[in-house]
Parts: structure tokens; sequence; C-alpha cells
């Protein structure tokens, strides 16, 4: 009888993770080209790998790959990043109205913990990004619609891109703040209109703020 070992995560997503963050830390800048020879040198890997890598940033909008020129870090323009705002809104607002109908007060409770931990994070800009990401995803995870988490996860992905144009923007961090305690206060009030609307209205200052 024979048996199946499961593998490790393969090397190519390890990679994959490690270009994701420093392309979100900035350390390989919007437009900038990747030096594979360096990267795989760096690594300690064959370019195989790396490239695998690669094709699983370009399908995630992170990184343009250009015929006979290689893999670039994605730049995003103002029409890009309205369209992914656009989807964003109508995505993340259709959820938080399902979850101001169905979400049991304990659920409600726990988001209000997560807005909580942001308020004390505006000094840690890091955190605060973190935290504000964690709030929404659960969001969406109490929601309860797969397909939806993994369109917004990959739609996050891309807004990353830009996002130190936009809550680090002079009283953005605040007013980001105030939308949030109005979504809270709509869920709160377990009333779905106002609360996609609530959503809806973060996401259109949020895109003003980035363009």
């Amino acid at each position: 009888m024979s048996t199946v070992s499961l593998a490790p995560r393969a090397l190519y997503q390890e990679v994959a993770e490690l270009l994701r963050q420093r392309i979100f830390a900035r350390q390989l800048e919007p437009g900038s080209w990747i030096d594979e020879l360096k990267l795989a040198e760096e690594y300690g890997i064959s370019r195989t790998p790396l490239r695998e890598a690669l094709k699983v940033l370009a399908a995630e909008g992170l990184v343009t790959m250009k015929v006979r020129r290689g893999a670039y870090v994605t730049e995003v323009s103002e029409q890009d990043l309205a369209e992914v705002y656009h989807l964003l809104a109508l995505l993340e607002s259709d959820a938080a109205a399902v979850v101001a109908q169905r979400a049991s007060d304990a659920q409600l409770k726990e988001l209000q913990g997560l807005h909580a931990e942001l308020e004390r994070a505006q000094d840690d800009r890091e955190r605060f990004f973190a935290l504000n990401e964690r709030f929404h995803m659960r969001l969406l995870e109490l929601a309860g619609n797969r397909w939806r988490n993994q369109m917004v996860a990959d739609l996050r992905k891309v807004m990353k891109l830009n996002r130190h144009n936009s809550l680090l923007k002079s009283g953005r961090l605040q007013e980001s703040l105030l939308e949030h305690r109005a979504v809270i206060d709509a869920l709160l009030r377990r009333d779905p209109d106002a609360t996609m609307q609530r959503m809806q209205d973060h996401f259109r200052n949020g895109l003003e703020a980035a363009a």
C-alpha cells in the first residue's frame, strides 16, 4: 500500500511571499525592473522557482511582465486605482450589509474590539495598516462568501501598492477612523442600508485621498 506525503509549501510560493513583502515595504519600488539573476543569487535558488513566483505576483497584479524586457513592479495609474476602489466599494459594502443583518451580537462585539485596537494604533503606522486590513477581512469572513473574499484579497494587494499615498496624507488617518466608527454604529443598529452607505462613503473618501 503506497502512502502519499503532503509536500511543504512549494519554494516558489515562499519566494513569492518574500517578494510580495518587499514590494509592499517599497524595497522594490513601483515601476522598477526586477533583477532575476541578482534575486536568484541572493536567495540561493535557481531562476525556475523565481520565475514561477513572478508569475504568481503577475496574476495578483503586483508584477507586470513585459515581452523581452522581463518583470517590473506594477505602477498603479489613477484609472487602475479608481477601478480597484470601485470594485472594493461594491464588494465590501454588500458584505457589510449582510453582516448588519446576520451577525451575532458576539461577532459585532468582535468587530468593535478590532476597531478599538485600530484607534489605539494611530501612532504606529504599520500596525495601523495591518489592523485596518484585519478589520475589513474579518467583516468579509463574517459575511460568508468565499468567492467575494478571494476577489477582495486580490484587489487589496493592488491597493497596497498605493497605500502610502492615501492614509499617510495629512488628516486622512483620522478621517478613516471616523468613517470606521460610522460603519460600526450602523452595524450595531443592524441597519443594512446605512451600513452599506457608510462603507461606500469610506471607499469614496479613500479614493479621493489616494488620487
